[in-house]
């Protein structure tokens, strides 16, 4: 399947599923991203309503303004898209100041904030009757797990899952995407830093979808040095977020 046609199938399966749901739109959060970029565009395509959230908190200013730009870019585009930047930051705080300093470790308040932007989508999905659109890929959500559990991976539908990001790469090129994002650092938006998914998981996008390539088809072919520490680095979080990516375990009486 070609880029095009994949763009067509996408966009088919979201005004199914929509239809069928008697569903008249989506919500997405923009983060200033490839893939949020790439999925609130397919959304568009659909012609129905979408809302699209920009949900700063404590945002480097690059990836606040970057957003914004698809959002302009998007309704310059597109008819049906309704945007609102609701700053998260206040709340974020606020939650800073009620919880313990002991537990507030790095990770665990980088997935407070994913956990506050998944609350904000879904008060305006359940506020219109519209669905939250996903913007997880494909080595994200089965491959390394890197998600937020009932954060950015709380939601209705999930139009790239089945796109390795090398994939989402190519649709963005295709749709037009703004040029500032196709050549941005994948970074998730969740610490002060600025720092890409690369510095945090050790590994590049190219790199993993290597690896689960290479342990879907069983391959046997020798690895260099560098594969062998991507391969660590894929197999280690793959184990330890597995608990992300399947359902969840029910203690079932007889």
């Amino acid at each position: 399947m070609n880029t095009k046609e994949k763009i067509k199938h996408i966009v088919n399966w979201l005004n199914n599923y929509a239809n069928n749901a008697h569903i008249d739109g989506f919500v997405i959060g923009v983060s200033g991203g490839i893939d949020s970029a790439v999925t609130s565009t397919l959304c568009a395509l659909t012609g129905k309503k979408i809302i699209v959230l920009n949900m700063p908190i404590l945002q480097p200013p690059s990836q606040f303004d970057r957003s914004n730009d698809h959002i302009d870019w998007l309704k310059e585009n597109f008819e049906a898209v309704e945007s609102h930047t609701t700053d998260l930051t206040n709340t974020f705080e606020q939650i800073r100041s009620d919880l313990p300093k002991d537990i507030q470790d790095f990770l665990t308040m980088a997935n407070v904030r994913a956990r506050l932007r998944m609350t904000t989508l879904y008060a305006y999905a359940g506020h219109n009757g519209f669905l939250v659109a996903g913007t997880g890929n494909k080595v994200e959500d089965f491959g390394v797990g890197f998600f937020t559990k009932y954060g950015d991976g709380g939601v209705d539908i999930s139009p790239i899952a089945d796109l390795t990001k090398t994939e989402v790469f190519e649709l963005a090129k295709e749709l037009n995407i703004i040029n500032s994002i196709q050549i941005a650092k994948p970074t998730d938006g969740l610490w002060d830093d600025d720092r890409s998914d690369e510095d945090q998981i050790g590994a590049s996008y190219p790199e993993l979808e290597w690896a689960m390539d290479y342990i879907e088809k069983k391959s046997s072919e020798p690895l260099s040095d560098r594969q062998k520490e991507v391969m660590e680095i894929y197999t280690r979080l793959n184990r330890a977020n597995r608990h992300k990516m399947e359902p969840i375990p029910v203690c079932k009486l007889g």
